[in-house]
């Protein structure tokens, strides 16, 4: 399957997994008082898992892409610290956390298998684009008046 957006990535698509977890079956167990407190800083994690693919993904370049899948591996890693920590203090049962691990090492596998192509392909491209401009680019004729 041909790549087309960041939206046909695995490892987008295991993030969007943990973030969608995280939002409707974690987040809605925790008391009120931790639903903005420690509920609110695991969505805010969860949700960089893949908003830091997607936004690397636009960088057209190699290594620009793997810093940002770097940054949302990194997000993983914190929304499981937060999913301990909910368990630790009784907010989360085991299977909550078991689950939420689950998902965590799968998002953090398949991201570092797509880093490990990106460094690749970086290395053995002579330029560090990775694709040809876009189709929705405008000619230089698009932007002036038609006077």
């Amino acid at each position: 399957m041909k790549i087309q957006t960041f939206e046909d990535l695995k490892c987008w698509k295991a993030c969007r997994e943990l973030r969608i977890f995280v939002a409707k079956q974690i987040v809605p167990i925790l008391p009120k008082y931790e639903q903005y407190r420690l509920g609110d800083q695991m969505l805010r994690a969860a949700r960089s898992t893949t908003a830091n693919i997607a936004e690397g993904y636009g960088r057209f370049h190699y290594i620009d892409n793997a810093k940002f899948c770097s940054n949302s591996r990194g997000s993983c890693w914190e929304t499981l610290d937060h999913l301990i920590t909910a368990n630790d203090e009784d907010l989360i049962p085991d299977e909550m956390l078991t689950k939420g691990r689950a998902l965590v090492h799968e998002a953090i596998k398949l991201t570092n298998g797509y880093m490990n192509y990106l460094y690749k392909a970086g290395k053995n491209k002579d330029s560090a684009v990775k694709e040809e401009p876009s189709e929705y680019q405008l000619s230089v004729n698009s932007y002036q008046d038609d006077e």
